[in-house]
């Protein structure tokens, strides 16, 4: 199971809303799945840490379902 928890965690560190990522080219929709942990491409994992400027491990993370 995928969590983007550190995504926002990260988001809130670096003072970033959804409102820019959209702004910066993140779909409406790529947004509602992030917050419902769905499924994202690897080019928007690559879009996110470009805009937010870090590495993948800051925006999701996997974890064993039980």
């Amino acid at each position: 199971m995928y969590s983007y928890e550190p995504l926002w965690q990260t988001m809130k560190k670096k003072k970033i809303t959804t409102y820019q990522l959209i702004k910066q080219g993140i779909e409406k929709k790529t947004i509602y799945n992030l917050q419902h942990n769905a499924n994202v491409t690897v080019l928007t994992l690559e879009k996110l840490c470009t805009i937010l400027d870090c590495s993948v491990s800051d925006v999701v993370k996997i974890e064993k379902s039980n």
